[in-house]
């Protein structure tokens, strides 16, 4: 399985916190992403976004269906994230588009085994998979890509 989770781009500030459109680098940031994203991605994938606006357009970049889930919405925990994706069982590759702190958790359990505050920048992807190899299953961080590094 891979597993990709990509963190909103940057939005407006305000209030309700779900309703903060991205702002006009939000957008670029995204595209800039989601054009990264489309040329590696296999034809077949999975597209889970929170219901917060800025994660829907974000999402919206990447120009395909996607589901949304309250398990990935702000303030989730990372063990809702995890089984509405499946990891590691899942076949195939599934992106979620959610936020911090959830995202920064999930990818310090998956590569240190315990949750920790690390953070994901605004647009960020960080990208996962699992193996089994002599009966050992083993993460791989495949990539960790940011918009101000394309």
């Amino acid at each position: 399985m891979d597993l990709i989770l990509w963190r909103h781009a940057e939005a407006e500030d305000g209030f309700p916190d779900e309703g903060r459109p991205l702002t006009e680098r939000g957008f670029k940031q995204a595209n800039l992403m989601a054009g990264w994203l489309k040329s590696r991605l296999p034809n077949d994938y999975k597209l889970i976004a929170s219901p917060s606006k800025r994660t829907q357009q974000t999402a919206y970049a990447l120009e395909a269906n996607f589901t949304t889930s309250n398990a990935v919405r702000p303030g989730a925990s990372f063990a809702s994230l995890l089984a509405e994706t499946g990891w590691p069982d899942a076949k195939g590759c599934v992106i979620v588009v959610g936020h911090q702190p959830t995202l920064g958790q999930v990818a310090s359990l998956l590569l240190s085994g315990a949750e920790a505050p690390w953070s994901v920048k605004k647009g960020g992807i960080w990208w996962f998979s699992n193996r089994t190899k002599r009966d050992e299953t083993q993460i791989i961080l495949r990539a960790v890509m940011s918009p101000d590094l394309l």
